[in-house]
């Protein structure tokens, strides 16, 4: 990868790469088998570039770092070559990989706080993170500390040295990850998903840092993400990985502009765009990704693949170069072109057939829901033994908002911003909340006993994590049929209902008495989404339905959505801090902050046109997946 920089701050005549990976593999022994997690990584990286490493779940995106990083396991199997400034790393001891760690390769880890000692001060941890690849004074090191966390925008650096880990919010965490990294001025800096589960605006001002650092330190960055748009924005090379290879690298402009492995049309395919009115259905890859043990001579993709001939079966294609900055390993890489083949699509869109409420205007379709005035509150409390209330926290502060029968009403905000306490609050039947809920013409105070159950069966929720909804001991078929028979349905119509709701959401009748642990996250979401189904809803409560799920899946579990809205005439109340789903999924949106609604409207007006500051510094703040906008 040869490309002109898009960062003005590298200077294109240093040719002599800091990083040099050749011929990467590492494999991990299992039960089953050899499982060989990378298969020949190959790449160059020169200080001041950024590279890009992409792929699902899976792909070998994080184990390559770990192997550049020497933090492999000692069952892991390491061959082919990684040299860091003509040094190789590839062999050395763990006392002698300790002197690199931390002072020429640093990295910023995924999660900051269980990164982070919990009974350490950050203080402490940035001077310890010092003394022990330079020889200077506790008090001198103390002092880069505070200088450290002034550079990475934390206020008052010199009392927040003293500063525990847990006392400070998950984008603060990661400023001082970033701080601990870039204190010893290292020559290459691994960010493993670095703005995962973080705010929009948090995200932004991470990502804003991560390139002030780099300019700080003049390091190389390899950035680890599922994020096409945070690629599209920090890379200046992209590396996609399939089954623990390379399968397409190539200049971040050349490869957005123009990809050609099937496998990276699909990704680019299946991310919402934010920038886009336009509600067509995404392209989800289907399939999953195969298992890396004893894997057949073939394209590890062909199974997926939609474009897919009997030679890819043949034997697996390498890289093969297409430009100077461009290689891609598919043999039909010089049939596509702008992510087409034949004057076609290689990824077919779906179609989504209309409902039974299409053109019908929304105010002459039934009020599902019905939010006056809403509020929650909290007490503070204050004292370890003697308790006494200092004050009170309004974390919902009087909302007022409808829901119309197959609309998708979305709230978004900042963590902290009471989205999740709006959502347990009307699932709670407004038991502890003021204001009035009213639920397809019953106001949720009046019913009780009975009547609060019955009215359960209009009411359900998809959460977060499959895996945690999901019981682990019962199967599918349980799982599905709980609600059912909390709600006394003849045992004699479960078993017909099942099969049809496991139909409904993609999955195959046939694995009903699988367990959860036998699915792809993806699918446990599908389980998850038949099980609020059972009970024929006429409003489902998403909280963050996707944002677990690869970009890939994600793009299928959000196609489900929309055509179950259609179909059914369902009607959604939905949280998510990922902004561009929320454009794709929403026909009306609210932003909240403090507990309140700042602005609330049609989804595109609010995109399009925000008028509140604190809209428009969220819209502002997404990242797009187009090099050309973000750039």
């Amino acid at each position: 990868m040869t490309t002109a920089s898009q960062n003005p701050r590298v200077d294109d005549t240093d040719t002599s790469p800091v990083l040099s990976v050749r011929d990467l593999t590492v494999s991990f022994p299992s039960e089953a088998g050899r499982v060989d997690a990378v298969r020949g990584v190959s790449f160059d990286l020169r200080p001041g570039r950024t590279l890009g490493i992409v792929g699902e779940s899976g792909s070998g995106k994080s184990v390559t770092s770990l192997a550049i990083m020497g933090l492999l396991t000692k069952s892991a199997r390491v061959s082919g070559s990684i040299t860091l400034d003509g040094r190789e790393l590839v062999g050395l001891t763990e006392g002698q990989l300790s002197r690199v760690r931390g002072n020429e390769i640093a990295m910023i880890f995924q999660d900051p706080l269980s990164s982070l000692t919990p009974v350490f001060t950050v203080g402490d941890q940035l001077v310890e993170a010092i003394q022990i690849h330079r020889q200077v004074s506790r008090q001198a090191a103390w002092d880069r500390g505070i200088e450290l966390l002034g550079l990475v925008g934390i206020p008052n650096p010199a009392v927040r040295m003293k500063s525990f880990p847990h006392e400070f919010s998950g984008g603060m965490r990661q400023r001082v990850m970033i701080a601990i990294a870039i204190a010893n001025d290292p020559k290459l800096i691994i960010a493993d998903e670095p703005t995962t589960a973080l705010d929009v605006t948090i995200q932004a001002q991470v990502l804003d840092l991560l390139k002030t650092a780099q300019q700080e330190t003049g390091a190389a960055v390899i950035m680890i993400t599922h994020d096409m748009g945070v690629v599209a924005g920090t890379a200046d090379d992209v590396l996609v990985m399939y089954a623990g290879k390379p399968v397409e690298t190539a200049a971040v402009g050349e490869l957005f502009n123009n990809p050609k492995m099937p496998y990276t049309i699909g990704l680019l395919g299946a991310i919402p765009r934010p920038d886009a009115a336009a509600k067509d259905p995404l392209v989800p890859i289907e399939g999953n990704p195969p298992i890396l043990i004893n894997l057949p001579d073939a394209c590890p993709f062909v199974a997926r693949c939609p474009i897919s001939v009997p030679e890819c079966s043949a034997t697996e294609p390498g890289l093969v170069e297409i430009s100077s900055s461009h290689s891609a390993a598919c043999i039909r890489s010089g049939e596509i072109h702008q992510g087409q083949i034949e004057e076609r699509p290689v990824f077919p869109v779906p179609e989504i057939a209309e409902g039974r409420i299409a053109g019908i205007p929304r105010e002459q379709r039934s009020t599902v829901l019905d939010v006056t005035d809403l509020t929650r509150e909290f007490p503070l409390m204050k004292g370890s033994v003697l308790k006494r209330r200092v004050g009170t926290v309004y974390a919902v502060n009087g909302l007022t908002f409808d829901i119309a029968e197959g609309e998708t009403f979305a709230i978004v905000g900042e963590s902290g911003s009471g989205k999740t306490t709006t959502l347990l609050a009307i699932m709670d039947l407004a038991k502890e909340a003021g204001g009035t809920v009213v639920l397809n013409g019953t106001d949720l105070r009046s019913v009780k006993g009975r009547s609060a159950r019955d009215l359960r069966r209009d009411l359900q929720i998809v959460f977060q994590d499959p895996m945690g909804a999901l019981d682990p001991r019962f199967t599918v078929a349980e799982i599905i049929a709980e609600p059912m028979r909390a709600f006394s349905i003849p045992r004699s119509e479960i078993e017909d209902r099942v099969s049809e709701l496991m139909e409904t959401v993609g999955l195959d009748p046939a694995h009903a008495e699988r367990f959860p642990g036998a699915f792809s996250g993806g699918q446990r979401q599908r389980i998850g989404i038949a099980r609020a189904l059972a009970s024929k809803p006429k409003l489902l409560v998403l909280d963050e339905p996707v944002s677990a799920l690869d970009v890939s899946i994600q793009a299928g579990v959000i196609n489900l959505l929309d055509r179950l809205k259609h179909e059914l005439g369902l009607s959604y109340l939905f949280v998510a801090h990922d902004l561009s789903v929320v454009r794709h999924l929403a026909d009306r949106v609210a932003v909240m902050y403090l507990g309140k609604f700042v602005e609330v409207g049609d989804v595109d007006e609010i995109f399009d046109h925000p008028t509140h500051p604190y809209t428009e510094a969220l819209i502002s703040a997404i990242p797009v997946p187009d090099p050309a906008v973000e750039r």
